[in-house]
């Protein structure tokens, strides 16, 4: 009897949406969109990445001219920057890809060189990120993350206009879809996790409290948009810019038990193997064992489509969706070195390795569309 167990490699439908393979493209910062606009380098990138109905998701993209942490990423928030996703993902569409816009508000991971007026951060806190993490400055050097200043009650329905607005203009951009960006340290973490929130008001103390902020989002966002063209992403056991909750599983369980209300298209949870831009490891809470309670836990709890995401080889990939702990698999720098990793992991070919050193620069060629595909390697090679 043939075995009808998934592969990684096996066609899966979300929502509304036919995947041919389980492999995903990860969100990951490459700061290549030049004063924020996605410009021709993004659109070879992106399309490089591409296989017919596979599923990509963009770097994280600016919701407001407050949002960003890292020189040149680019934003949904004017018209010019949607004009530049629409080339982008006219090219994966005529790939026969489908792709969601990340959205995205880094919160208190910022620094006035990228505030408008050069003013400081929002955040749910007072509190800066402490020395142990440093942001990458527009000059390419390093420095300490400044004190935020908390949002007042009053100013919260305004940011959650800016991601409502951002979702619509990235369907104008013909998106097929958006993740919001509630993970690893972010705006929408900072509110989630009470190793940073320190709030009196109604986002603040309970867990009802502290994920009320990412559930007003989500509602906006898929009133707006249709909640089938929604995803959101999470990491509630990563401690990335200090983000560090006391108890990560009743955090992740509180959030999804809101989320399952709303039947949206996909929850996608990083785990806590995630290296965070290589500065430092993001701490496991625990052992391998308890890793993977806390991923079952939140699988089990979760009733959709789940993404996992987080230093998975080809092997961790192949296992996680046979052993059902996920429906699909997001790789991030596995796919930065190789355009067509989706072939290489089916092949079982060897990766490019990756160069850490061009992961933030901003030539559009070097360390972005300049890895081979398997195809380039073997025409060079027959050469010789």
């Amino acid at each position: 009897m043939a075995d009808d167990k998934p592969t990684l490699f096996s066609p899966y439908k979300m929502g509304k949406l036919n995947l041919s393979h389980r492999v995903v493209l990860a969100p990951m910062t490459r700061c290549r969109a030049l004063n924020g606009i996605p410009n021709e380098a993004l659109v070879e990138y992106y399309t490089q990445r591409t296989t017919t109905a596979g599923f990509l998701i963009t770097e994280g993209t600016m919701i407001s001219p407050t949002s960003a942490g890292f020189p040149h990423v680019p934003g949904i928030f004017n018209q010019q920057q949607i004009e530049g996703w629409k080339k982008v993902v006219d090219g994966v569409h005529k790939q026969g890809g489908l792709i969601f816009c990340q959205l995205w508000h880094v919160g208190r991971a910022s620094h006035q060189v990228y505030q408008p007026g050069g003013g400081a951060p929002i955040s749910s806190t007072k509190k800066p990120i402490s020395n142990k993490w440093k942001i990458l400055m527009p000059d390419a050097t390093y420095s300490s993350y400044p004190q935020p200043r908390p949002l007042a009650t009053h100013e919260i329905p305004d940011v959650v206009q800016d991601y409502r607005l951002a979702a619509i203009n990235a369907i104008q951009a013909g998106f097929d879809g958006v993740e919001i960006h509630g993970a690893h340290g972010y705006l929408l973490d900072q509110f989630m996790k009470d190793g940073i929130n320190d709030r009196t008001d109604e986002y603040g103390g309970s867990l009802e409290n502290r994920c009320k902020f990412l559930l007003q989002v989500v509602q906006a966002v898929a009133a707006a948009i249709g909640a089938d063209r929604v995803g959101v992403r999470i990491s509630p056991a990563i401690n990335h810019l200090d983000a560090m909750d006391s108890d990560p599983c009743s955090l992740g369980l509180a959030v999804i038990e809101r989320l399952n209300k709303l039947q949206l298209c996909y929850l996608h949870v990083t785990q806590p193997r995630y290296t965070a831009y290589g500065q430092t490891e993001s701490g496991s809470h625990g052992s391998e064992e308890e890793v993977a309670r806390l991923m079952k836990a939140w699988r089990g709890a979760y009733v959709g489509t789940f993404i996992c995401s987080g230093g998975y080889t080809r092997e961790l990939g192949i296992e996680a969706v046979a052993q059902g702990d996920a429906d699909l698999v997001a790789y991030g720098r596995l796919f930065i070195s190789n355009p067509d990793l989706v072939l290489r992991l089916k092949l079982n070919a060897p990766l490019n390795r990756y160069v850490r050193a061009t992961f933030y620069t901003h030539h559009p060629v070097v360390g972005y569309t300049d890895y081979p595909s398997l195809h380039k390697t073997y025409e060079r090679l027959s050469r010789l």
